[in-house]
């Protein structure tokens, strides 16, 4: 009787037809092409393949980078009876079954490395299905996930197990797979220096889709080699990988947000436009921008503020694509504005000292007295009303009495906000003499 959830592939005639993919996956991971980081000698999996302790493991990384290859090598590499699963198609019933032939294997003296894809689908209920399994040995976890594990999977799986980072692959690696390919083939790609870079940008660092597009272009019966021009109306471009509500996502807009805090607007836009071309909505980004404005700007430059306002409806009533130059310009306008947070750190420490002040009243001088026991009770008694004061200033203490006094605001030297500093200062000597 076959063993249940047995993975081992079935076996096919040599003269069957397989995708280049497949007739390229590597036989031991010797052969894996990049992933370094993870596979080198003093790299975690070679650290742990060498010390002869291998543990479970989840993969993190986009997709076409080889984590189920690697997955499948590993068990080839520990002797462990591989079994794959997905999931998105797999339910309670079917792991208890993936257990129990886990176990079946176990005491037999067979160990299982079961794979999962997808893992972050799970939910909470099924990731910690596997951890009694995990502990006594009856399984070695190696899970995939495309999503960000730290938001994804409960702690107590990843706390059994070490996240490995997979990369997409860089220009370099996904060369040396075309022409592991081209020797598979047995012939040259039909393609010019610069229509075959083109083709390793198409793939977008997943290996996978690269491989498609060899096998398409290396079908082509062509005379000579044609150029990127020519390419590009043969082939369309691989999307970009984005998602709107995955990792990705918060990805690019921190990139977005960190290039206008840090004043490059070529860099800003670039995010931006990335974005924009990967399906985000423009009003999300109008929110975001106007944002940063609060957040880094503030006071610097108190119009910046207006114009993500103004920006933002002005693409309300333009809509897109016109009025995406609207948030464009004004992502320019934010990120060449002088910066400050002064007004933003100023009031989170109000914050924390509203919690830690607890209920302190304000003092009564500045309350107002409205009957006659309040008045009584000493209410606006003693309160100097500013605008009688020389210089329109009472210096008056408007903190509770059991407060000391707080320094919360400390505007920059850049922008609008050095004008500020010089308001305050005149307003901190004006109080020291007259208290």
């Amino acid at each position: 009787m076959a063993d249940l959830f047995d993975s081992t592939p079935d076996k096919t005639p040599d003269d069957a037809p397989r995708p280049l993919a497949d007739r390229l996956r590597p036989k031991t991971l010797a052969e894996v092409i990049g992933q370094d980081q993870v596979l080198g000698e003093d790299a975690p999996l070679g650290v742990m393949l060498a010390s002869g302790s291998l543990g479970s493991l989840v993969f993190w990384g986009p997709p076409g980078v080889g984590k189920t290859t690697i997955a499948r090598l590993l068990a080839d590499e520990t002797d462990l009876h591989f079994v794959q699963i997905s999931a998105i198609f797999t339910g309670v019933p079917e792991l208890r079954k993936v257990f129990e032939a886990a176990k079946h294997r176990r005491s037999n003296g067979q160990g299982t490395l079961l794979f999962v894809d997808e893992i972050h689908r799970f939910n909470k209920a099924q990731q910690d299905g596997f951890l009694p399994h995990m502990e006594d040995g009856t399984i070695l976890l190696v899970g995939a996930t495309t999503e960000n594990p730290s938001f994804e999977l409960n702690a107590a799986l990843l706390s059994r197990a070490q996240v490995l980072v997979l990369e997409r692959m860089p220009l370099a690696d996904l060369e040396l797979l075309t022409q592991r390919a081209e020797k598979e083939l047995d012939r040259q790609l039909p393609l010019d220096g610069p229509a075959r870079e083109a083709l390793l940008q198409m793939a977008d660092g997943d290996g996978r889709a690269l491989l498609n597009l060899v096998e398409q272009v290396a079908a082509w019966k062509t005379d000579g080699k044609l150029n990127t021009e020519a390419l590009t109306k043969r082939l369309m471009k691989r999307a970009a990988k984005y998602d709107k509500g995955g990792d990705e996502h918060y990805n690019l807009i921190s990139a977005l947000h960190k290039s206008v805090r840090g004043s490059d607007p070529d860099a800003a836009l670039y995010w931006f436009a990335r974005m924009l071309e990967g399906g985000e909505d423009p009003r999300y980004l109008a929110r975001r921008i106007t944002r940063m404005a609060v957040e880094d700007i503030g006071l610097g430059d108190p119009q910046a503020q207006a114009v993500c306002l103004q920006s933002w409806e002005t693409y309300e009533r333009l809509g897109s694509p016109e009025g995406e130059l609207a948030l464009a310009q004004a992502l320019v306008y934010l990120a060449l504005a002088p910066k400050s947070n002064a007004a933003y750190v100023a009031y989170k420490a109000a914050r924390n000292a509203a919690k830690s002040t607890g209920s302190e009243p304000p003092p009564k001088h500045i309350l107002n007295a409205p009957t006659s026991l309040m008045k009584d009770q000493g209410y606006g008694d003693g309160y100097a009303y500013d605008h009688d004061a020389e210089d329109g200033f009472s210096g008056q203490n408007y903190f509770p009495d059991a407060m000391k006094r707080p320094v919360l605001y400390q505007p920059v030297e850049r922008g609008f906000e050095r004008e500020l500093k010089k308001r305050l200062d005149y307003f901190v000597k004006l109080r020291m003499r007259r208290n």
